[in-house]
């Protein structure tokens, strides 16, 4: 490696772009081209290939991951490997190819700092020294990609192509080579697209967020989560998740976003709900703690939710959340064994002020009056709450279920405390002890 050590390499890999370049610019030429040949002493784990025989390599990360990089690296790798072999780089747009994959800063050119890689604007094209070719497309244009050839391709932002056609054009034409593949680079969004490639025979998934990147100023990456932490944006944006939308969901994604606020009143009443688990080490005990505002507004402000637990660890919880918040009450489910409930509560707090309620109808059936309270406007979350949030948005008008784990037992918790907010008049409070 030009007398530059792997233990040299992996610290200059760590250090940022400015103090990189001066520690590189003291080393000379031979540092430099060590360094630049080594991606893959320095890159993080999920900017690397995946082993075995893949032919689809999906890397679905948050913004600041280093996708771009990644792709101009394989396709470098790519380039070197297979002397004349023909890439496909395919943007959302034009555009964007160009922009981004080619001429960026993380870009194709940019990446081949030994001057091995020639851009060619007119014909579109990026030509490497042993005969590989590069070619750009714009995923808007799926008509271009019917006809030509090739070993490899890079797709990036594929959350943003308008055109599922251009997906099918470009891997009927991965048929170059012993072992055509794809790098698919993109900041995920539940389209149909996404979906078709994530669930394809031969694609490999690798997630990614934004703090993964220690070469990101950590300024950014606080400002980045303070800001939109938890919420559906962050959870897409930063996280890398794959946020799916339910059909007929009580709660809409947009909803649950739209009804979130720092700004919380003086709560007036407030209650802990409470959906035990049939047993232990099965679903998880929902714990969510709401209030009412002198404004007449609910206030979702904790879950306080645990998986797993023995009823002596469950009731700790409630009993922890309750005193936090200064309940007035807790509103326990009793359907599974009602007495039981009350006896282990009891038992973490004697004078904990329960109320216990039965569930005559179905936890849809429930949740729909509460969600309307959403809808008009009524009911606030305090912050991002993505467990519970997750299980609301699973929730399907007229009944059913479709979202993580067996049973909504945070929604559940959460409809219980709301509904004697703001629905049943018992839910008024009485004592305020804790």
């Amino acid at each position: 490696m030009s007398g530059v050590g792997e233990q040299a390499l992996r610290e200059l890999g760590a250090l940022d772009e400015d103090q990189r370049a001066r520690v590189l610019a003291a080393m000379g030429d031979g540092a430099a081209e060590a360094l630049n040949a080594a991606w893959e002493l320095w890159a993080h784990p999920g900017q690397l290939p995946p082993p075995g025989d893949w032919r689809v390599w999906l890397l679905q990360a948050g913004r600041g991951f280093g996708k771009t990089r990644a792709g101009a690296e394989w396709v470098r790798a790519m380039a070197r490997a297979v002397p004349g072999a023909r890439i496909a780089l395919v943007g959302a747009t034009i555009e964007d190819a160009r922009k981004v994959m080619v001429e960026g800063p993380s870009g194709v050119v940019a990446v081949a700092r030994d001057g091995d890689a020639v851009w060619r604007p007119t014909s579109g094209e990026v030509r490497f020294g042993n005969g590989a070719v590069a070619t750009v497309y714009s995923a808007a244009a799926p008509e271009k990609l019917r006809g030509p050839e090739h070993h490899f391709a890079w797709a990036d932002e594929l959350a943003k192509w308008s055109h599922a056609s251009t997906w099918d054009n470009l891997t009927m034409g991965l048929r170059l080579g012993v072992l055509p593949r794809v790098l698919v680079t993109t900041t995920p969004r539940a389209t149909a697209l996404m979906r078709q490639v994530r669930a394809a025979p031969g694609t490999v998934v690798t997630r990614g967020s934004t703090r993964d990147n220690a070469h990101l100023p950590d300024a950014f990456v606080a400002a980045m989560q303070a800001s939109y932490g938890g919420t559906r944006l962050g959870r897409q944006e930063l996280d890398g998740e794959l946020i799916e939308e339910v059909a007929g969901a009580l709660w809409p994604r947009a909803l649950i976003e739209r009804q979130r606020t720092a700004a919380v009143p003086e709560l007036m009443r407030v209650v802990v709900g409470v959906d035990p688990p049939a047993g232990i080490g099965g679903d998880a005990c929902g714990i969510v703690a709401a209030g009412v505002g002198r404004d007449g507004h609910g206030y979702v402000i904790e879950d306080a939710s645990v998986t797993g637990a023995s009823p002596e660890r469950w009731a700790d919880a409630v009993v922890a959340c309750a005193t936090r918040v200064a309940a007035d009450r807790v509103i326990a489910e009793a359907n599974q064994g009602g007495a039981m409930v009350e006896q282990v509560l009891r038992a973490a707090q004697a004078s904990l002020p329960i109320r216990l309620v039965h569930a005559t109808r179905g936890k849809a059936a429930r949740a729909e009056p509460v969600a309307a309270l959403y809808e008009r406007g009524r009911v606030w979350h305090a912050r991002a709450f993505p467990a519970l949030e997750d299980e609301l948005a699973g929730l399907i008008a007229g009944g059913g279920y479709d979202g993580p784990g067996r049973s909504p037992d945070r929604a559940d918790a959460c409809v219980w405390a709301l509904t004697a907010l703001m629905l049943d008049k018992q839910g008024e409070a009485r004592v305020r002890s804790m």
